[in-house]
């Protein structure tokens, strides 16, 4: 199993609005970013992920799985785009700031912190276990 993040601005797509979207899952369209279209076409069934509220709040608060691999993006008739379909599985008792992410030294190395505006990003194990237990799992 592979770990993710993603992000979304609340505004936009909410955790409340995956979660209401059930099973079913959504597609995690809009995406136009090669490296993070990349890392989707990598996305196997049961990858888990963490659903990351960007803008404001700048904070994890839910886990994600992908339910369908990547497959053309439904909202453009361009071939180049792909996504994949997730669906919420659970939300962290405690959300998972960037700042705290950012004042963890064992965290330094995550995509979040380095490469803070892609959408779409890798999480190592050993991250997804720390900030799984930051919040509250």
């Amino acid at each position: 199993m592979a770990y993710w993040l993603f992000k979304s601005e609340s505004s936009v797509w909410s955790w409340d609005q995956q979660v209401a979207k059930g099973d079913e899952g959504e597609e995690w369209d809009g995406v136009r970013n090669y490296q993070a279209r990349n890392f989707m076409r990598q996305m196997k069934l049961g990858d888990r992920g963490f659903f990351y509220h960007s803008q404001l709040e700048k904070a994890i608060v839910g886990i994600v799985e992908v339910c369908a691999e990547a497959h053309p993006d439904s909202t453009t008739d361009d071939d180049r785009w792909e996504c994949v379909d997730i669906k919420a599985i659970e939300p962290l008792p405690t959300h998972v700031t960037l700042s705290m992410v950012k004042a963890d030294e064992r965290l330094q190395n995550m995509a979040l912190v380095k490469s803070s505006r892609l959408s779409v990003q890798p999480v190592e194990e050993d991250a997804w276990k720390i900030i799984c237990q930051m919040g509250g799992l």
